[in-house]
Parts: structure tokens; sequence; C-alpha cells
């Protein structure tokens, strides 16, 4: 055999006996890694508990009736592009109450994390902000946005919301329960009347934007 070969093999051979130990340390640690998310996944499917996604859902009364219809779901992650911001949003999701739905973030840094879903929506209705900038025919209405994490009632799935109603509508809520579409409903009911009443005491944990289409 060649010299140069030998050489090479040789070299191989000390690299695989000087690294082995890592890479199967390596490889080892991956494995764990997956068992416990695979794991954490199949409890949090049992428990219906997705606090890494985010829900932008808009909330409208028509003829008598609540009606829900999702904008943009999207991984938290993906929305706020910060690991921090991430990790704030999702503790924060889970430390919700049956009485305050709302996200319990401090004051001072509430509409850094009601800013992202400012940016979703602006990208979800920039047609209807051309449109009306060019002077065509579009309606106009100014909406509040709120962050929550329901846990009462018959919710289906505990997820982080970004609720989106038309101002007008959460500062006029009938006192008549409307009719609803699923029992689950009934629960998003309870939370906008827990809004309207924030909205009164902490306006700070609202964004107000004006949507077009």
């Amino acid at each position: 055999m060649p010299d140069w070969w030998s050489h090479a093999w040789q070299t191989v051979a000390d690299q695989i006996s000087d690294h082995g130990a890592k890479i199967l340390t390596g490889a080892f640690l991956m494995a764990i890694g997956w068992y416990f998310g695979k794991k954490k996944a199949h409890a949090n499917w049992k428990k219906r508990e997705f606090y890494d996604r985010l829900n932008i859902s808009l909330n409208t009364l028509h003829e008598g009736r609540l009606l829900i219809r999702t904008l943009v779901e999207k991984r938290v992650e993906s929305v706020y592009l910060n690991a921090a911001a991430t990790d704030a949003v999702i503790r924060a999701a889970q430390k919700t109450t049956l009485q305050d739905s709302t996200l319990p973030l401090p004051e001072k840094d509430y509409w850094y994390f009601l800013n992202p879903i400012l940016n979703e929506l602006s990208e979800k209705f920039a047609r209807g902000a051309i449109e009306r900038d060019l002077g065509k025919p579009v309606k106009t209405a100014t909406y509040l946005v709120a962050l929550t994490c329901e846990c009462a009632g018959d919710v289906r799935m505990r997820k982080i919301r970004a609720m989106v109603i038309q101002k007008a509508v959460l500062q006029a809520l009938p006192t008549e329960v409307p009719g609803v579409s699923a029992a689950s409903h009934k629960t998003r009911w309870t939370t906008l009347n827990q809004l309207a009443d924030e909205w009164k005491k902490h306006p700070w944990k609202f964004l107000e934007v004006e949507l077009s289409a």
C-alpha cells in the first residue's frame, strides 16, 4: 500500500477516534430531544393545548348572530421573529384566567407585542389600503385588536388568539346573547364582554387600526 494512502487512512482513523465520542454524544442528545419533543406534542394534543400557535380572527355580529372567521394562523415564532418575545407571549398565554383572557404582559411593552399583529393585518389588507389611497371605492372601519388565550367554557383548543373586532361594535355589545353556530362560540361571547370591560379600564392592551376592503 502506498505511503500516502497509509497516511490518509491513519488520519481518518485518528479523526474517528478523536471525535467518535462527540458524534455519539450528539446523536444520543438528538434522539433524547426527539423523544421528549414527541412526548410533549402528544401530551399537548391530548389536552388540546397549542400555545405555539397564534390565530388572528375576525369577530362580527350579523343579524343577531356571532360570526368568527380566521384571518391568519401561524406559529408564534413566525410572527414575532424573536425567541425572547415568543417565549414571553407563550408564558403569558399560560397565565390567563377565567376572569381575564387577555395576555398579562407589562404595560410598557404591550405595544411591541401588538405591533407584529398589525404587520400581519397590514399584509392581509394591503390591497384595500392601496385602493383607498388611489381613491377607489372601498369601505373602511376602525378595529380593535387584543391578545388573548381563552380557557373558559366550551373552548375546544387553547391557543393564542388575536381577536379583531370593530371598535364601534365592542363599545356597544348588546345585552342579549347572540346566536352561535357552535357551543364553543358561547365562550367567545364571554371573552368579548371581558374585552369590552378591559377596553374601558386598560386601553393600552388594545391596538387600534383602520382596515379597508
